[in-house]
C-alpha cells in the first residue's frame, strides 16, 4: 500500500508560521508573519483529514478546492496546487493574508471540532502563491482570441480587478476608471502593510496591466466623465466603487479639531508608505507620533487603526467597544495581534461627546448586555451614572462605511439603489435593471470582506460573457 500522506493531524501539531516579536513588528509596517519553508508547508498541509464534506469549501464565498490543494502541497505538486488555486480565486495571495479565515474555512475546519487544532489554510494559501511567483508560474492573461466587446469597471477594488481578470481571459476588452492614483481600492489604500505589503497588489495590477486592462486613474466619475459618456463607450458596465462614506457620530463635540476619519487616516499612512508627501500627516492631523489615540470602533477597521497608531510611534492606544469581545465584529486574531503589540481594548464602553476644540478627551458612557437585537446580537444598554473621561489627543472614528448616493453624484436618476443606498441588482447575474450596467461588492451588498467582493465580480464577469455570446450567437443567425 502506497504511503498516505494526508491525515497526519493526529501525529502532527498546528504550527502556524513563525511571528515576529512585538517589540520589533511594532516600530514597522512590514508583515508579522514569515513565510512556511518548504517542507513546513508541505507538513502542515499533511494535517488535512481530507473530509467525504469539506466544510471548508462550503464556508468559504469562492468555494475555493482546499482539500485538493491540501494534497497536492503535501505530496510536492506545487505548481497544480497553484493552478488549481488560482482556477477559483483571482488573488490567492491576498485571500491568504488578509481573509478573516477564523470565520470562514478554519473557523469551520472539522479537526478543530474535534480539538487537534485547525489546518493553517490561510498560510498555506499564501506559501502556494508565493511560491507560483518565485517561480515564474504566475502569468498573465492570454485569450485565445480577441474580442471586439469591451467593458468599463468604475472602481479597481477587488471586485473589479476580479471581473477585469476574468474578462481578459475571455479575450473581452477592459478599461478600468478610478478616483485614485493607484489602483486596488482598499487593497491599496485602505489595508496597512503589516496584513498586506503593498508590492504583493501591485504586482497583481502590473499583471492585469500587462494582461491588457486599460487603468484609467485621478478619473472620478460624474466629474471628469458622466456615467452616460462610459456607458455610451462600452457594451457593458460594472460598478465596483465599494462604499466609502463613513459613519459618523452624532454627539456633542464630535466637530471637533483632532477627531479624524478611518479611511482618512488608514489613507494617509499608505500614501506615507509609499513615499508620498501627506501634507496632513506632516502637519500631525492624520499622524498619532506622540499622542494618546482613542478609536471607536470594534471592527477589522478599527483594528487596523488602533495597530497603525502603535506603529507610529502613539504614547497609547485604546479601543472602545460597546460590547463585549464575544460579541465584536472584528477578527479575534487580529484583536490577539492589536493587544500582543499594546492596545488596550476598552469593552462595554461607548462615546457620549469630546471635549476641547481641539479634542482632548471623550465622554465614555459605560454599557451593559441587554436583549438581542434583529441579528440575533445582544444591545447595549447605558447604564446611567457611569459616564467618565477619558483623555485623548486624536480620535479615530472606525464606525464601518455607507454607500454614496451613486445617483446623485453621477446625475443618474435611473440607477435604482435599495433602501440602505446600495446599487440594487441581481444577486446571481449582479445585473441592473439599466441594461447592460451591473454592480459588484461592497457597492452591492453593502461593506463586507474582500473574498465576497472577488467572487462578486468573477460572477459579474461570467454573467456579461454569457450576455456578450448569447448575443453574438443571434447575430450569427
Amino acid at each position: 500500500m502506497a504511503k498516505q500522506p494526508m491525515l497526519k493531524f493526529t501525529t502532527v501539531s498546528r504550527d502556524m508560521p513563525e511571528k515576529r516579536i512585538p517589540d520589533l513588528r511594532s516600530k514597522d509596517f512590514d508583515e508579522i508573519y514569515s513565510a512556511y519553508a518548504g517542507e513546513k508547508g508541505a507538513e502542515q498541509a499533511s494535517r488535512c483529514s481530507q473530509c467525504g464534506v469539506p466544510y471548508c469549501q462550503t464556508h468559504c464565498p469562492l468555494h475555493n478546492n482546499i482539500p485538493d490543494w491540501l494534497r497536492m502541497t503535501a505530496e510536492g505538486r506545487l505548481q497544480e496546487a497553484y493552478e488549481l488555486s488560482q482556477e477559483t480565486n483571482t488573488f490567492p495571495e491576498i485571500c491568504g493574508r488578509i481573509c478573516p479565515q477564523d470565520r470562514l474555512c478554519e473557523g469551520n475546519c472539522v479537526i478543530e471540532q474535534s480539538g487537534h487544532g485547525t489546518v493553517t489554510i490561510g498560510s498555506i494559501e499564501k506559501y502556494i502563491t508565493d511560491t507560483a511567483w518565485e517561480n515564474g508560474w504566475v502569468k498573465p492573461a492570454a485569450p485565445h482570441a480577441e474580442r471586439a466587446e469591451s467593458v468599463g469597471i468604475i472602481g479597481s477594488g477587488p471586485g473589479g480587478l476580479a471581473a477585469a481578470d476574468r474578462l481578459r481571459r475571455a479575450g473581452v476588452q477592459v478599461v478600468v476608471y478610478d478616483r485614485y492614483d493607484r489602483a486596488g481600492g482598499l487593497l491599496t489604500y485602505g489595508i496597512p502593510g503589516f496584513k498586506l505589503e503593498k508590492d504583493v497588489v501591485m504586482r497583481r495590477i502590473d499583471q492585469l496591466e500587462k494582461s491588457g486592462v486599460k487603468m484609467v486613474m485621478n478619473c472620478n466619475v460624474g466629474t471628469d466623465i458622466s456615467f452616460a459618456d462610459i456607458r455610451a463607450k462600452h457594451n457593458a458596465v460594472l460598478i465596483a466603487t465599494g462604499v466609502y462614506d463613513s459613519r459618523d457620530l452624532e454627539a456633542p463635540g464630535s466637530g471637533a479639531k483632532g477627531i479624524v476619519r478611518a479611511i482618512d487616516y488608514l489613507t494617509a499612512s499608505n500614501r506615507v508608505g509609499f513615499g508620498d508627501t501627506v501634507p496632513e500627516y506632516e502637519n500631525g492631523e492624520l499622524n498619532a507620533e506622540g499622542k494618546r489615540v482613542v478609536v471607536i470602533g470594534g471592527g477589522d477597521t478599527a483594528m487596523d487603526c488602533v495597530r497603525t497608531a502603535i506603529r507610529q510611534g502613539a504614547t497609547s492606544v485604546k479601543c472602545l467597544y460597546r460590547r463585549d469581545r464575544a460579541n465584536m465584529p472584528g477578527s479575534l486574531r487580529e484583536t490577539a495581534n492589536a493587544e500582543e503589540e499594546g492596545v488596550e481594548f476598552v469593552w462595554l464602553a461607548a462615546p457620549k461627546g469630546f471635549t476641547g476644540d481641539t479634542v482632548n478627551g471623550v465622554i465614555v458612557q459605560k454599557m451593559r448586555l441587554g436583549a438581542p437585537d434583529a441579528t440575533g446580537r445582544q444591545s447595549p444598554e447605558p447604564i446611567e451614572g457611569g459616564d467618565y473621561n477619558e483623555p485623548a489627543d486624536l480620535v479615530i472614528k472606525a464606525l464601518g462605511f455607507s454607500p454614496e448616493a451613486l445617483p446623485t453624484l453621477w446625475n443618474e436618476d435611473a440607477l435604482e439603489v435599495t433602501r440602505w443606498g446600495t446599487v440594487l441588482a441581481d444577486y446571481e447575474t449582479h445585473e441592473t435593471r439599466m441594461p447592460g450596467v451591473y454592480a459588484c461588492g461592497d457597492i452591492q451588498r453593502g461593506a463586507s470582506l474582500v473574498v465576497w467582493a472577488i467572487r462578486d465580480g468573477r460572477e459579474a464577469a461570467d454573467a456579461m460573457i454569457a450576455q456578450m455570446n448569447a448575443a453574438a450567437a443571434v447575430a450569427a443567425e
